[in-house]
């Protein structure tokens, strides 16, 4: 065999290797060319409002129109919807394109949208009425509440969960563990993780699902009433939260904008397909509702204008974790805790993003110092990018001011 010949195998890599450069692109290419573009034009996507904002705020809801109008056409997103509250009062509602795309019915401010995560600051607010009644204290350990999760090596407190530093995993989207089953109560749903392998509270913070599903077992027994119902009575009704619901893994809920989930690489950007129906119930206070963006705002108002719970409260809720280290984590008793620029200026906010599976799509964002409170929701459920949206449409409003 001559020397300068080129071994087979080498000869069969090289083959590979091109191939493969010429179909990842040539797919890539597929899909972008067979990719429905919903909203081509930024300019006509339908929208619907109510009413006119005030005079004072027409020039920052034209930003935020333009700002929203141009994430749907870019991300290819099927609907969003937004609201906007200054000092106790909406200011701008409005929905953007469709809300179900076989008919294309547009998005109203009455369409229901799954919250995912935007779920736990809700659970919070009942924890927090618990704590001002004394039904319960942040350090007593979750076994006082749930004995049936047994005594880990490591113990945790109701504080330590709430902060995400309770020592719980979260939860693999791949594993789909809460969505393979039903639950009436969420001790139903502690079968399903309570031997997941702990870590020592207060090491690390690590956002846990698992954690808030137990948390929500904790205000049923200190409540002694479920959750779904503690927190319409409690929280709900109360902040006139009327489009505020608990998701059927069994029955259809009224006014509910059609979800969607990415083709392909959790992008809508290649299309769009509808989200397969998943059992819910196991998420419990973690994840699971369905709310409107005017329904967030007039809780992001209430809780910051004191009218659920005590400022000394929400304060308390509001105020970032530290780690055993003594490292802040970003993270209050249920609330993302950030900045957001203003006008070149840091402005404290507090919120939370609405994961579902593994994307995000939904975002509460309030300002207390700048009594603005800002919601943003979507019928893709996928990696879309409405914190971004949420923080840009408050910083608009703050500049107004």
């Amino acid at each position: 065999m001559s020397n300068s010949r080129i071994p087979r195998w080498v000869s069969l890599l090289i083959l590979g290797v091109g191939l493969l450069m010429v179909a990842i692109p040539g797919f890539w290419l597929y899909l972008t060319l067979t990719a429905t573009k919903l909203h081509p034009d930024p300019g006509k996507i339908v929208s619907t409002s109510n009413s006119p904002p005030p005079p004072q705020w027409s020039r920052a809801v034209e930003q935020s129109r333009d700002l929203v109008r141009a994430s749907v056409t870019e991300q290819n997103l099927p609907g969003i919807s937004v609201a906007v509250g200054v000092d106790g009062k909406i200011v701008w509602a409005e929905g953007f394109g469709f809300a179900n795309l076989e008919d294309s019915s547009p998005v109203t401010l009455d369409h229901r949208f799954r919250i995912g995560t935007v779920s736990i600051p809700l659970t919070s607010a009942g924890i927090g009425l618990l704590l001002e009644e004394g039904r319960i204290k942040l350090d007593d350990e979750i076994q006082m509440y749930v004995p049936e999760f047994g005594v880990p090596h490591w113990p945790a407190t109701i504080r330590q969960v709430m902060g995400n530093i309770g020592g719980l995993k979260g939860e693999d989207p791949d594993e789909g563990v809460l969505t393979s089953s039903h639950c009436e109560h969420p001790t139903d749903a502690l079968a399903l993780f309570a031997k997941q392998p702990l870590s020592k509270a207060g090491g690390e913070y690590q956002y846990s699902t698992f954690g808030w599903v137990l948390l929500s077992e904790v205000v049923e027994r200190a409540a002694n009433k479920p959750l779904t119902s503690f927190l319409e009575e409690r929280v709900f009704r109360p902040l006139g939260m009327l489009d505020t619901v608990r998701d059927s893994d069994t029955e259809p809920v009224a006014h509910e904008a059609t979800s969607y989930f990415p083709r392909f690489f959790a992008r809508p950007i290649y299309g769009v397909k509808p989200l397969y129906k998943y059992h819910s119930s196991c998420y419990a206070g973690s994840s699971g509702y369905l709310s409107t963006p005017s329904d967030l705002v007039r809780f992001g108002m209430g809780m910051n204008g004191g009218k659920l719970l005590r400022r000394d409260t929400v304060q308390l809720l509001q105020t970032p974790q530290r780690l055993a280290s003594g490292a802040e984590t970003g993270y209050g008793l249920g609330w993302e805790l950030k900045t957001i620029a203003v006008d070149g200026q840091p402005v404290r906010t507090a919120g939370h993003e609405g994961e579902i599976f593994v994307g995000t799509s939904a975002s509460l964002l309030t300002l207390p110092e700048r009594g603005i409170a800002v919601a943003v929701t979507t019928n893709a459920s996928s990696f879309v990018g409405t914190p971004a949206v949420t923080e840009k449409i408050a910083a608009a409003f703050a500049s107004g001011r």
